[in-house]
């Protein structure tokens, strides 16, 4: 079967989509990213990664870094 990136609609893109040069993403910024991502079949499994791995820079999952810090807050409270 292969990895989840494997089936990931962004693979072969050009990865600056995915990596806008601001100091802090914001959605506008990353909005090609998010529409990629939303159309993508692994798009969870992207986000989880990225949340395991606290990845802090780009868009994974159809996140940015703040939309992920947010996640891992709510996680801990709800833990």
């Amino acid at each position: 079967m292969g990895s989840w990136r494997d089936h990931a609609k962004c693979r072969g893109l050009d990865p600056e989509i995915f990596y806008p040069q601001v100091e802090e993403v914001e959605e506008e910024d990353a909005a090609e990213a998010i529409a990629v991502c939303t159309a993508c079949p692994v798009c969870e499994v992207c986000l989880e990664h990225a949340l395991a791995r606290r990845e802090k820079e780009g868009v994974w999952g159809g996140t940015t870094p703040r939309e992920r810090r947010r996640i891992i807050r709510r996680r801990r409270r709800s833990a």
